[in-house]
């Protein structure tokens, strides 16, 4: 019999959960005394007790250091606030889209990840704690809301401290806990197998195993930067589609990410760009630390932007047999995503839907039946088979296109870009900034734009003069549960639908970031093959000029994400 002991703890006020959970250095939560056990209790009690008790819940892990630790405590929380059964990832080890898929394979109330996302691991570096609700999708802001007030004033947790689980067995593992009528069951399942599954329903393998090991097969190249996805890509690509075992590469999970910031663009995956440059492969992808984002690349390196690889699935979906058989309801993009996908949306006469940045209002659009396939300009790009984006997914979307078409990845774009215009986009981040700089600027720049003299204004550098059509704080109204999001963004669109947008954001576990946004269309088929920096200089030269951001920040270097 194991002991339910009651502790008592005093709140911490900084245990707010952002669009992705609640993520703060690892030593926050290995040094702040009970840091970690009042997030879990908070989150367990944020759960009616009627809907608790007994119930299913899942948890994974993307592997970072501190992931095992953590889930021990967890066991021994959910254990002792009356949760049924856990199914846990074997090692603690489950991606953000398995998690996903096994929530809703299992009807669980919900899971608990265990994830920094792309930010870097290790002892000095991120570690995050993410609730999913019962659909499998993240938290929507009433939940992370009724979470942080109940951190703010937790006086004490419940813990079996005694119970002890072997996380590398697979099966079930059955507990006796004193004053509870029926055992404790912890099942420690296979963390690929249900998502392979899920896969083998949405995409045609056999043509997918011929495209990558029949005659005339591609040669493909998959950087797994050491994130939870390495046995994915084993498994589904290696193993079962017949892709050689050298095409995958850095596919062991490390706790510390092999010292590398496991994020998915042209800066951090830079190892793969090289290797694509020499022309020997096909096709090359890059993947996140906990498997929801993806970077598609082409042969020398011709990079694919997640704004423009949400439109190219959506103007091929039905290449994808999941679509064949379930049809197209709708679109959607994240605010700052650039408008390529809306070409395609208004080309085939689909909805389309502009939310703010986070997978759960996608969620909200595809839990009532409105939504498809969206994506945002941060590498994620996802349907409504799971409610996360979903890295893999995206690779044998890609794929499937290729299979299908029998074009390389350029010639895919290229045709693209003839038929719909290409949306010309970049993003710039500028990280780690001082956080009252950087409110004080955004609260400045909005005064600004939404001055009326503002519309109408014009802004000329070189020989190209932009007008000023509208500027706005975006706010999104959503359709399906009437909820307003508001501050999600300051846009300055101009007359020619060229946009700047700027958001403050907070997904980082010090400092503020303030990324900047540029979008615009050139549907003029000679102008189609520019440098998108080269095109867009002039409209960031405004953006940088309007804001005084290098000037205010200090900064004159920023990170290039796209």
């Amino acid at each position: 019999m194991l002991r339910v002991l009651t502790i008592p703890t005093t709140p911490y006020p900084d245990q707010r959960p952002g669009t992705s959970g609640l993520r703060k250095k690892v030593y926050v939560f290995q040094s702040k005394r009970n840091y970690l056990h009042n997030f879990i209790q908070s989150t367990l009690s944020s759960i009616d007790l009627r809907d608790r008790q007994g119930s299913t819940m899942v948890v994974g892990g993307d592997g970072r250091y501190f992931n095992t630790t953590a889930i021990q405590v967890i066991v021994q929380m959910a254990a002792a606030n009356g949760v049924g059964r856990l199914v846990i990832g074997q090692n603690g080890i489950m991606s953000t889209p398995a998690v996903s898929c096994v929530i809703r394979k299992f009807k669980a109330i919900g899971g608990i990840l265990l994830t920094a996302s792309h930010n870097p691991g290790g002892p000095d570096g991120d570690f995050g704690i993410k609730f999913n609700i019962a659909n499998g999708g993240p938290a929507p802001e009433a939940v992370t809301e009724k979470i942080f007030q109940i951190s703010r004033t937790i006086e004490e947790y419940a813990i079996c401290p005694e119970l002890r689980l072997d996380l590398a067995t697979l099966g079930k593992q059955t507990f006796d806990l004193e004053n509870k009528f029926k055992p404790f069951t912890v099942e420690i399942v296979d963390s690929v197998e249900s998502y392979a599954n899920m896969l083998r329903n949405i995409f045609d393998f056999a043509v997918l195993k011929e495209l990558l090991s029949g005659e005339n097969h591609i040669r493909i190249r998959l950087d797994a930067m050491h994130g939870v996805l390495g046995p994915y890509v084993k498994k589904i690509l290696c193993e079962e589609l017949g892709s050689p075992a050298n095409s995958a590469i850095n596919c062991v999970p490390q706790e510390d990410f092999g010292g590398r910031h496991p994020d998915p663009n042209l800066t951090y995956a830079a190892d793969l760009v090289e290797s694509m440059k020499s022309g020997q492969y096909d096709f090359g992808a890059a993947f996140d630390g906990d498997g929801d984002r993806n970077m598609i690349l082409g042969k020398h390196g011709f990079f694919i932007s997640p704004s423009d690889s949400v439109a190219v699935i959506a103007a091929n979906i039905f290449c994808i047999p999941y679509f064949q058989h379930m049809g197209v309801r709708g679109f959607a993009r994240s605010m700052p995503t650039s408008g390529a996908l809306d070409n395609v949306a208004k080309a085939t006469k689909i909805q389309l839907y502009e939310t703010p940045t986070g997978w759960k209002f996608f969620g909200n659009l595809m839990d009532a039946g409105r939504l498809s396939l969206c994506g945002e300009e941060s590498f994620g790009t996802g349907s409504d088979h799971i409610r996360e984006k979903d890295g893999l997914w995206a690779v044998l979307a890609w794929l499937s296109i290729l299979a299908t078409r029998k074009q390389s990845v350029e010639e895919v774009m290229i045709e693209h870009w003839k038929t719909y215009g290409r949306n010309y986009y970049t993003r710039y981040d500028y990280e780690e900034v001082d956080i009252d700089a950087a409110v004080e600027m955004m609260l400045e720049l909005e005064v600004i734009i939404l001055d009326k003299a503002f519309i109408g204004q014009k802004f000329t550098v070189g020989e190209k003069t932009y007008e000023v059509d509208r500027a706005d704080n975006f706010e999104y109204n959503d359709p399906v549960d009437g909820s307003i999001s508001r501050n999600q963004g300051l846009r300055i669109i101009f007359k020619d639908g060229s946009r700047i947008i700027f958001r403050l954001s907070g997904t980082g576990s010090s400092g503020a970031t303030i990324r900047l946004y540029v979008d615009s269309y050139e549907k003029d088929i000679n102008k189609i093959f520019q440098d998108p920096q080269v095109k867009l200089a002039e409209l960031v030269t405004i953006a940088l000029k309007l804001s005084q951001l290098r000037e205010r920040m200090g900064r004159s270097s920023p990170t290039v994400i796209t």
